[in-house]
């Protein structure tokens, strides 16, 4: 693992180097700019709106809007120039005139930058229509250039999470911005110095008490840029989308000491339970179908994490069996099932509960929906499990943070008892359900 993480880290290293001063228009191998001649083509009109409900309005309406943002781009300020120009291969903003979005919207992605902001001006970013890093020519004492302010997930009980990090700078200097984000996983480096580190990005729109369920950042938006109080420019603006597999390989690598493999990749050894409910093929555990059990780990647990890759056939169905005592429903007798199920399983087997989609606490507590690679990809999940409270992470997304102590028969699916959900220990496996999931890179760590 050491290795892996060395090989990842120069992989993510290299092109940053190869970027240089960024004096050069010419990006990195595999990155491509953002900005293209002398106008704004590529680019419209954005103001900070929440883009769950943006995304469903009627699609008029949404390019009424849009027309309506893009033209303040181009309207004169007090220079009696544009808010918004392109100066050679520049970015400007005059501190005014709204925000500026790519048109093409990102999901995982690097992207590599270069900005300047005059005295008293800064810049705000959003990540996929989200606030995400706020950089300041003349930052507040406390926060540096070395600082991310309040971070990310901070704030207080009251509070799920502060949406910004702030960043300083020095006025009329040329600076050098990275950011990396995998699901909601960011990480920003001002030149070449890391200021946030692997961080959950928040949903500024989701501020709400803990114990209201949070819907985690849209898994794709726009890149979106906004000014204040005074110039700001940008240039070299480059960037590099993210594959599946690269993503798996990035957030496997973050924080896997103590990770235990549990499967060897040959056969199951170490394995029980309905060990003829699946089959090793190419060093992974495929479920065979037309067969129904639980595969478990023969080893008992209390507070854990598990790391697993998993691929879906189209409306394929498994989970995750969660202190599963070694007989019975996985889903009912133990303390859960974490549900594995095709996002798009109601298109083609017909409609479910949101209680059974992908992530959810099996008949309990729903998870986010959305956050899965197209059927075929693997997908990266980690399910930390620590006393009554279930966490899912899929593909660096939290989809599902919840307590089951909070948990009764009053939101059950279908009125189903849930007789384990108190489970204080037991086995972790598989519950299969007549369909060719694939399961690999299966790792535990108790804590």
């Amino acid at each position: 693992m050491t290795t892996l993480r060395a090989v990842l880290g120069l992989i993510i290293a290299i092109p940053f180097l190869l970027l240089g001063s960024l004096s050069a228009m010419e990006p990195p191998a595999g990155f491509s700019l953002l900005l293209h001649g002398s106008d704004l083509a590529g680019w419209r009109g954005a103001e900070t709106v929440d883009p769950r409900p943006f995304n469903e309005l009627p699609a008029i309406e949404r390019a009424g809007l849009i027309a309506g943002w893009t033209a303040t781009l181009t309207q004169k300020g007090a220079s009696g120039k544009a808010h918004w120009r392109i100066e050679k291969g520049e970015l400007v903003n005059d501190g005014a005139g709204g925000s500026a979005a790519t048109e093409i919207e990102f999901g995982d992605f690097d992207l590599r930058a270069e900005y300047r902001l005059a005295a008293g001006a800064s810049s705000r970013l959003y990540l996929r229509a989200v606030p995400a890093l706020q950089l300041e020519a003349d930052p507040a004492p406390g926060k540096t250039d070395a600082s991310v302010g309040d971070g990310f997930w901070a704030g207080d009980p009251g509070v799920r999470a502060v949406p910004l990090a702030v960043v300083g700078g020095n006025a009329g200097e040329w600076r050098r911005l990275r950011i990396v984000l995998l699901g909601s996983r960011t990480s920003v480096w001002l030149d070449d110095r890391l200021v946030v580190d692997h961080a959950i990005l928040a949903n500024p729109f989701e501020l709400k008490p803990p114990s209201t369920p949070l819907r985690p950042i849209l898994p794709r938006g726009p890149l979106q840029w906004r000014g204040h109080g005074g110039e700001m420019r940008w240039r070299n603006l480059c960037i590099r989308p993210i594959g599946g597999d690269e993503a798996g390989q990035l957030l496997a690598a973050r924080g896997a000491a103590g990770f235990k493999k549990i499967f060897n990749g040959r056969d199951l050894a170490g394995w029980a339970g309905d060990v003829d409910g699946a089959e090793v093929n190419d060093g992974a555990i495929v479920w065979r179908p037309a067969k129904r059990g639980t595969l478990y780990w023969n080893e008992t647990l209390a507070n854990f994490q598990v790391r697993v890759a998993f691929k879906l056939p189209p409306g394929g169905n498994n989970g995750l069996a969660i202190r599963y005592p070694g007989k019975g429903n996985a889903a009912f007798d133990g303390m859960a099932e974490v549900q594995v199920l095709d996002d798009n399983y109601e298109k083609v087997r017909g409609k479910i509960d949101p209680r059974q989609a992908h992530g959810s606490a099996a008949e309990m507590v729903a998870a986010a929906r959305g956050y899965q690679r197209p059927i075929g990809e693997w997908n990266f999940e980690e399910v930390t499990v620590e006393g009554s409270r279930l966490k899912v992470e899929l593909n660096g997304t939290v989809i599902l943070d919840t307590d089951l102590a909070n948990i009764g028969p009053a939101n059950y699916n279908r009125g189903l008892a849930h007789p384990g959900k108190d489970r204080t220990e037991g086995f972790f496996g598989f519950a299969g359900h007549n369909d060719p999931v694939a399961f690999k890179d299966i790792f535990i760590r108790p804590f």
